[in-house]
């Protein structure tokens, strides 16, 4: 007897809270998390929630490395210091830019 099973798939929102340089808390939705063997590093890319879009249509997109607690449930955000990550962040944006294009 066959058994037929429907499964959904469920869309799920990872949201983090960020501190910006005034000390106030901002609600930030996470839109793509990388690991990097070659710096050794996570990356988080997010936005504001709530951001408003530019006339064409986009929301400003922020980028920071991430290292997980030991629990793995929280985390330091710490800013992107060389211009060799900054090469390997923009390649990742821009092929989610092509990917969410398509």
């Amino acid at each position: 007897m066959a058994h037929e099973h429907n499964h959904e798939e469920e869309l799920h929102v990872q949201h983090i809270t960020v501190i910006d340089e005034n000390g106030n808390e901002q609600l930030c939705e996470v839109i793509h998390v990388h690991e990097s063997p070659e710096f050794g590093k996570s990356y988080v890319f997010y936005s504001m929630v709530g951001a408003e879009e530019d006339e064409d249509g986009s929301v400003e997109i922020f980028v920071s490395s991430f290292v997980p607690s030991e629990n793995g449930e929280d985390g330091e955000l710490t800013p992107i210091e060389t211009e060799a990550e900054w090469d390997m962040v923009e390649n990742v944006l821009n092929a989610l830019e092509d990917e969410y294009e398509d």
